[in-house]
């Protein structure tokens, strides 16, 4: 099955957005395909000193979501309109794949997705 995990809260949210994270990972480790959009406040979650330190309660650690997802090659993208108003750019993702994407993307992605999880 082919999940798209689409995500717009961010570290205001440490809890939610680790599930998001969290549940990509499961699907990956389940042998689903994933691909993750995150939008708004989410692209925050990739700054490193996020994902370094960001604990979700009861949805686990960031920096181990993250690197499950990235091993497993899951595609990232990232809203390029959220990014440039919150002032994140590629070169502050550090060790993580990511693709720049607008709103087309995403709704490509939707439309071929078996199933979207929105978090």
């Amino acid at each position: 099955m082919k999940f798209l995990i689409h995500v717009t809260c961010g570290i205001e949210s440490p809890s939610k957005a680790a599930m998001a994270f969290l549940v990509a990972k499961t699907a990956i480790e389940s042998g689903h395909k994933v691909s993750m959009f995150l939008a708004a406040d989410s692209v925050q979650l990739l700054r490193p000193a996020v994902i370094e330190s960001m604990v979700g309660l009861g949805t686990g650690a960031m920096k181990d979501h993250v690197a499950a997802i990235s091993a497993a090659g899951a595609e990232i993208y990232v809203s390029g309109l959220s990014a440039k108003t919150r002032g994140l750019c590629k070169d502050d993702i550090k060790g993580i794949e990511i693709t720049v994407a607008m709103p087309d993307v995403l709704v490509k992605a939707a439309a071929e997705a078996d199933r979207v999880l929105c978090y």
